[in-house]
């Protein structure tokens, strides 16, 4: 296909797609020679790559380059699947759970069925191990019955209380009483 003078040759669909992983594997590695690591982690030193390959091939398991960075490159006898499932559950056990904080609204006349739906809401944030800020909202003549609200937040906290314990007690802010709930 000729762009601006270029001429390109059409892209080849059965050439193998660019390997991602970090990793060289078999006919991957073109540089040669490697310093050998055998399938049993014992160091065998340096050899032809060739020679490498033909070992892999002899154990029934792959060549994979571990350290592309050093000079020869390390490579090592071992079984490329596994491997790859390895390298991806130590990612995932890596990654650390961001707490957030999770706010749950309740209103003083809220019924009983609502707030336990509320408090399982509420619940699930907990065993997830985020923070849940639980809020009783006022709203006009409301603000002239704050024990109402105060009754339907301590049900709440009484709820819960299995799973969480209180990290900042009832408080009132303007038109809001709010409390802060940590998991156990």
């Amino acid at each position: 296909m000729k762009e601006g003078g270029i001429i390109r040759p059409p892209f080849d669909r059965s050439a193998p797609a660019p390997q991602d992983r970090g990793h060289r594997v078999n006919e991957q590695i073109r540089i040669s020679p490697i310093r050998l690591i055998g399938a049993e982690g014992e160091p065998i030193g340096v050899v032809p790559t060739s020679q490498a390959m033909d070992m892999a091939r002899e154990a029934g398991l792959d060549l994979v380059e571990v350290a592309p960075n050093e000079r020869p490159p390390v490579c090592k006898i071992l079984d490329y699947g596994k491997f790859r499932y390895e390298q991806s559950r130590k990612a995932n056990r890596s990654k650390v759970h961001q707490q957030k904080l999770k706010e749950v609204r309740v209103r003083p006349k809220t019924g009983d069925h609502d707030v336990e739906v509320k408090v399982n809401a509420a619940r699930k944030f907990l065993e997830n191990k985020d923070k849940v800020l639980i809020l009783v909202q006022f709203r006009g003549r409301e603000m002239q019955h704050l024990q109402e609200g105060k009754k339907v937040l301590d049900m709440v906290l009484e709820r819960l209380a299995d799973v969480a314990k209180v990290e900042r007690g009832a408080s009132m802010e303007g038109k809001r009483m709010s409390a802060m709930l940590a998991p156990k």
